[in-house]
């Protein structure tokens, strides 16, 4: 049994002897014991025993089918070999060999038949293979030397090349090369342009690492504590990283070295923020304080130059952690993000409380201020994004940006869109002017943690949990808001219309069985088509009525001009159209889509069902759709004076050709069991055998099976 399989499905095979059968399972039972009544057969060759006692996650061979391997939920990649036929063929001769020294011994005749070669001597054990971590997908190639060559991707992001010597008398498996330094081995929390907009910073648990934009190669790795927020140093040529356990890092990009370390705040350092100036910076942590650093330049006692170092200034102690920090540009005002769902703002020179900007129901995970300072956005975990003016601290509007907790916000420089990362795997563009959703950007599979916009507002990079960094520019292509707004329309509509339930039929019961359908996007389609044709079926009419009006005023005849669609259908008659429409409809989806017509357009219908089945065409079709419309539509059409005689028509084609149809299929069935009973007769052959008696017998022959066992127990 698997560890990981649910209770409810390890119970449901168990059962006692003298528990009562279950018709419906024994059913399914013994369709799934008779493989001979499908067409496509499977049957069991012989069984491989592994030494890992895990379900398999991976099973794979090389190209050339000779390699065999599989691998659990461990770090060993088991390894078999596939004999070849030449290789079996021998080994069946000295089977064979040993089995007639034995036939002599004890005088048997025939031993040849008896010897066979199981599966596990056709499939052998090579070796396993250790790897450093969890495997997560494999792949094997047999190269011209005789190596066996295996690449295994494991979970931590690693990537390790094995080769296995095959000539060897027991093979083992080196470890030949890996790549690690490509990406991050966790979740990348936090994320930082260079002012010069070429180099990317990002950090994980385990390491920080420099990106080059424009190659998108990793030009710097550096081991960390666990990151939660950086920066660029003015200059480009040092990064500071703030560490869930309350410590700054300084790092040297040149030498990738780490620099200095100070304990920063008792907690973890949630926000830091560069200062407008560019001769400070100021972090906040969970110990409730936001600290004032400035850059200061110290004698490193290992060289004779001075090096970068910071300087504690001064401390605002709060009253709740403290989650995110921003200066304004001018560098008048601090915004202090708390644990309270409250945003304060401070004056930078005294410290001194200004505004409180307070309206979240949940805590408020990131914020920024626009270039000119006039305005403030905040984004909470309450999926909302506010937008605050700064000179007075009023609301200008809430907007909800995500279907989870908005995680980063960020300004575009020198403007007021700005853009929001949420848990729902999505990045989105908005204007702070206007209140717009402008568009939104989906790559993501996972929650974006955060993201960062270079300093020319060209790029954005983004950073997920589903272990991937986005990059995205911007494009010189105009961007038309109505057109994202429609198809953002369409794709709520086809969402909300899988989620809708079922509609209530006029004369069901709830409770009772549904349509057989669903609607969705396909059966409103149908429907569309079916309405786009009774409209051209209208104007055809109404045009041929004109017409006739004109040559009986001019009394000679004027030539009718045929509508392109009827001309690509061959010249057919406008109502011969409607009913080629009406067949394309899937059988499955005509009862949602004549549920979705409006009844506007019912009355044409139902003419045009009367005049179909008098021609005798498609009345089984015809029928069908003509009982769900008058069960759905029952009332409209019953007090409509203008249907009474359509309805009285339809009556009498509708039974007239109906029972003709009935005539037709009864005759055939006669002839049908006539020609049966003929070719049994002369060829004394049952066909058409019902597969019930078969069934029925299996069945029997099954209990007669199950009572002996019980006997036995």
């Amino acid at each position: 049994k698997d560890p990981d399989e649910p209770e409810s499905k390890k119970s449901k095979g168990s059962s006692l002897p003298g528990a009562e059968e279950n018709t419906e399972e024994d059913e399914t039972l013994e369709l799934d014991e008779h493989p001979e009544d499908r067409i496509v057969k499977c049957s069991k060759v012989g069984s491989i025993m592994r030494e890992g006692r895990d379900r398999v996650v991976t099973l794979g061979t090389d190209r050339m089918g000779k390699f065999l391997a599989c691998h659990g939920t461990d770090a060993v990649l088991e390894v078999f070999s596939v004999l070849s036929e030449e290789e079996i063929q021998k080994k069946l001769e000295k089977k064979m060999k040993k089995a007639r020294k034995k036939a002599k011994q004890k005088s048997e005749e025939e031993p040849e038949r008896s010897v066979e070669l199981s599966l596990q001597e056709e499939i052998q054990r090579v070796t396993n293979v250790k790897a450093s971590s969890k495997i997560k997908s494999f792949d094997l190639i047999l190269s011209p030397k005789g190596e066996l060559k295996m690449v295994l991707l494991l979970q931590n992001n690693v990537i390790e090349l094995y080769n296995l010597d095959l000539s060897a008398q027991v093979p083992q498996a080196v470890r030949v090369s890996r790549i690690t330094i490509g990406g991050h081995r966790s979740d990348v929390r936090t994320l930082a342009f260079s002012s010069d907009n070429i180099a990317i910073l990002s950090a994980a648990a385990e390491s920080v690492k420099v990106w080059n934009r424009s190659t998108l190669q990793c030009i710097r790795t550096m081991e960390c504590e666990y990151a939660l927020c950086s920066l660029f140093v003015p200059g480009d040529r040092q990064v500071i990283i703030g560490t869930k356990t309350g410590k700054l890092q300084l790092y040297d990009l040149a030498s990738g070295s780490l620099i200095e370390t100070l304990d920063a705040h008792d907690g973890a350092v949630w926000s830091i923020a560069l200062s407008p100036d560019q001769h400070g910076f100021v972090t906040g942590g969970a110990d409730k304080c936001v600290k004032f650093w400035e850059f200061d330049l110290v004698k490193d006692e290992s060289s004779v130059q001075k090096r970068l170092s910071m300087k504690h200034v001064r401390v605002l102690q709060l009253d709740e952690d403290v989650l995110c920090v921003r200066y304004s540009p001018n560098q008048k005002l601090l915004a202090v993000s708390l644990l309270d769902c409250t945003v304060k703002v401070f004056y930078v020179d005294t410290l001194k409380f200004f505004l409180s900007l307070y309206g979240h129901k949940l805590p408020v995970l990131c914020m920024d201020i626009c270039y000119d300072g006039t305005l403030i956005a905040t984004g909470s975990a309450d999926r909302n994004v506010k937008i605050w003016g700064l000179d007075f601290g009023d609301c200008h509007r809430s907007l909800f940006a995500h279907d989870d907790s908005v995680m980063y916000l960020q300004f575009v420089p020198k403007s007021h869109l700005f853009f929001t990362a949420g848990k729902d795997s999505k990045v989105k563009q908005w204007d702070a002017d206007k209140f717009e959703h402008i568009q939104t950007l989906e790559g993501h599979h996972q929650e974006v943690w955060c993201l960062a916009l270079s300093p020319n507002g060209d790029y954005v990079v983004s950073a997920s949990h589903d272990k991937s960094l986005r990059l995205w520019e911007r494009t010189r292509e105009p961007l038309i808001l109505e057109e994202e707004r429609e198809m953002q329309q369409e794709a709520e509509y086809e969402e909300s219309v899988a989620k809708e339930e079922q509609p209530v039929v006029a004369g069901e019961k709830q409770g009772e069985t549904g349509l057989a359908g669903k609607k969705t996007i396909e059966t409103i389609k149908a429907a569309e088509r079916i309405m786009e044709a009774i409209e051209l079926y209208r104007e055809e009419m109404a045009k041929l009525k004109e017409h006739n009006a004109i040559c009986k005023a001019a009394g000679k005849e004027v030539p009718f001009p045929v509508n392109p669609i009827l001309r690509a259908y061959g010249n057919i008659s406008p109502s011969a159209y409607v009913l080629e429409v009406f067949k394309k409809v899937k059988s499955s989806e005509l009862e949602e889509s004549l549920l979705v017509l409006p009844f506007s357009y019912v009355p044409d219908l139902l003419r045009l069902f009367n005049e179909y089945i008098q021609l005798g065409s498609d009345v089984e079709l015809l029928c069908r759709a003509l009982l769900f419309l008058l069960k759905i539509h029952f009332g409209q059409i019953t007090s409509n004076q203008m249907l009474v005689t359509v309805i009285e028509n339809l009556k009498k084609t509708t039974i007239s050709r109906v029972s003709e149809a009935r005539d037709v299929l009864g005759f055939n069935m006669a002839g049908l069991q006539f020609l049966k009973r003929e070719i049994e007769a002369k060829d004394e052959v049952t066909f058409f055998a019902d597969a019930t008696e078969r069934f029925e017998e299996k069945k029997r022959k099954r209990k007669k099976k199950e009572k002996m066992v019980l006997a036995v127990l």
